[in-house]
């Protein structure tokens, strides 16, 4: 199965909650307004208390609890809490997969999500779009499970090597989560620059022009698959892709955050 248009037609597409269309059209609109985003969000008292809860996460040095979502927006930013809820949509949208340890895997994409926005912040990329299309680049493979439950065993086997999983994917489909991402993500109508990035994550420099938002992706799961977040880790990246973003690998090895600074979603 190599052809990416055959694989989804026999995919049951997750159903994304109006509200989350409705979020997804806003990333497309630079004037966007804080009351729309809440407004939006608040039509949903469960999404609410979600984002809520993620928002307290991020903000455990704060002396009050965040009980609104005026506080959240104002705490942690319109563009963190409107990402925050979409998240909780995929979450919701993307059925539990037999045999999957779940709360790892949101794990997972929450530490990719996180580096992604590291890195952004290092070449002046959107940070809030390379998070949510971090946390969105394996939601894939939930998809490749759906069509090849018997994929799941050697897709989820312990990367001997950071990034390949890829290999495997390639391997066993012809094509890679990533890709898969990417055309759910066309069709839920993301952004292009998302878009595109997912479709090159998995091999940034075999298209041109270079996708940085792919390069930052790639380096990004790369770094979510290792194990520790110390500086060294920075040396076992691909080298081709950091330069090709044009990275100070000082920066890296100075600035490298560690994994419990970044959002929990694994619980929303």
């Amino acid at each position: 199965m190599s052809d990416l248009s055959a694989f989804f037609q026999s995919v049951k597409l997750p159903v994304m909650p109006e509200v989350a269309h409705a979020l997804i059209r806003t990333l497309h609109d630079e004037e966007v307004t804080i009351a729309q985003v809440r407004d939006l969000i608040a039509k949903d008292p469960v999404l609410t208390a979600k984002v809520l809860r993620a928002a307290n996460s991020a903000s455990l040095g704060l002396r009050r609890e965040i009980g609104t979502l005026d506080a959240a927006i104002t705490m942690v930013g319109l563009s963190q809490v409107r990402t925050l809820a979409l998240t909780a949509c995929m979450n919701v949208a993307f059925p539990v997969v037999p045999g999957l340890e779940r709360t790892e895997f949101w794990r997972s994409c929450m530490a990719c999500a996180g580096y992604a926005q590291w890195l952004a912040g290092g070449i002046g990329l959107d940070t809030q779009q390379a998070w949510l299309a971090g946390m969105m680049l394996r939601l894939g493979e939930l998809l490749i499970v759906q069509v090849r439950p018997d994929s799941l065993v050697e897709l989820e086997r312990q990367p001997q090597i950071p990034g390949d999983r890829w290999t495997r994917e390639q391997r066993l489909l012809g094509f890679t989560e990533a890709q898969v991402t990417a055309e759910l993500a066309h069709r839920w109508h993301f952004p292009t620059a998302i878009v595109r990035g997912l479709n090159t994550a998995s091999a940034p420099l075999a298209s041109q022009p270079l996708s940085q938002l792919g390069a930052v992706l790639h380096l990004a799961s790369h770094l979510a698959d290792m194990a520790f977040s110390e500086p060294e880790i920075i040396d076992a990246l691909p080298q081709e892709v950091i330069s090709a973003l044009d990275l100070n690998r000082d920066w890296m090895r100075n600035r490298l955050p560690e994994r419990d600074t970044f959002f929990d979603i694994s619980t929303l």
